[in-house]
């Protein structure tokens, strides 16, 4: 019997690889072989997911202060994530966050280190931003766009939001007031004009462009292709190949809702077993919407209420993981 462990982070208590590496761990001392694919959207734990960092670059932080962003070069491909650079976790989150002022600066910065290493393909996640600057900061330092020419530059998105719904939808979780969310949609309005006269192109057309305070539409202006985050990843890992032919998938993450199925690790896991014929499971710190109608799913908050599934939450996964393997044992 073969399972295959391929979970998302539950964030704040577990990454995908610490998810994965249990749910490995228990299926082998039941007698099962498992294969690990630790996960991710595009968000943060996207560059962990591609292979790790072996690079690191001094950049501008979201608030202006230096920070030590690192990246990953494979050849003549380069992987970074935006949140090394412009996370909202660099400035102490929501709280120690200026919306308005935030910018992608520093993320441009390591676009242009990955150019100057010679990288000819760069991918660059977005997820866990503090910025909603509509990616501006980030083209100004990549300025001239001529830099970028031959180079194939993909933006994995981890949500399919617009540029112009940006600011309403995540702009709050940054710590902005309702005027600061008003003042960065005008600011995200000016730019449609903008990217449209300067660069020929309308961000408002784009899926993902929103992605990142709209980071995902200011760099499809410089030339960029936006695509699912958790597709770049599935790809690169050949995730399908992985999960056909195996007797259960086990995906997890913190919060299982309707979202998780608008282009994140679990509703993509969940269409890949679908077309592998395989039977899947989510594990999630927590299920809301109905989820559980959409996929077979256990939140370890009811499971084992919510201290336990938030101070011991490995140890929880292993237990749901040994209950779902000894329910598929043979008679």
């Amino acid at each position: 019997m073969r399972l295959v462990a391929a979970p998302d982070k539950l964030r704040g208590t577990a990454t995908a690889a610490e998810v994965a590496e249990v749910v490995a761990q228990v299926a082998r001392e039941s007698g099962w072989s498992c294969d690990p694919v630790p996960l991710a959207d595009g968000g943060e734990g996207t560059l962990e997911a591609l292979g790790g960092a072996n690079r690191s670059t001094v950049v501008t932080g979201p608030l202006g202060q230096p920070v030590e962003a690192a990246w990953r070069l494979d050849g003549r491909t380069a992987v970074i994530e935006m949140a090394r650079a412009s996370g909202l976790e660099l400035v102490g989150g929501a709280e120690g966050n200026d919306p308005v002022a935030a910018s992608t600066a520093g993320t441009g910065e390591l676009v242009l280190a990955a150019l100057d290493a010679g990288a000819h393909r760069v991918i660059v996640g977005v997820g866990g931003s503090a910025t909603t600057d509509g990616g501006l900061a980030a083209l100004r330092v990549l300025h001239p766009l001529g830099r970028l020419k031959g180079v194939d530059l993909i933006v994995a998105c981890d949500v399919r939001t617009g540029f112009l719904d940006a600011a309403e939808a995540f702009a709050g979780q940054k710590g902005a007031s309702p005027a600061q969310v008003k003042l960065l949609q005008r600011r995200l309005e000016r730019l449609v004009q903008v990217y449209r006269t300067e660069h020929g192109v309308d961000v408002t057309t784009l899926e993902g462009a929103g992605a990142a305070g709209g980071l995902a539409g200011g760099l499809a202006a410089a030339g960029a292709t936006l695509v699912s985050g958790f597709d770049v990843v599935a790809d690169e890992l050949e995730l399908y190949d992985r999960i056909e032919g195996s007797d259960l998938v086990v995906t997890a993450e913190g919060f299982l809702d309707a979202m998780s199925f608008e282009g994140k690790v679990v509703g993509g896991v969940a269409g890949m077993a679908a077309a592998a014929g395989v039977p899947v499971v989510a594990v999630a710190g927590q299920v809301f919407d109905g989820a559980e109608q959409r996929i077979e799913a256990v939140s370890l908050t009811d499971r084992f209420g919510e201290e336990r599934a938030r101070t011991d939450t490995l140890a929880c996964v292993a237990e749901v993981v040994e209950e779902l393997i000894a329910s598929r044992a043979p008679n």
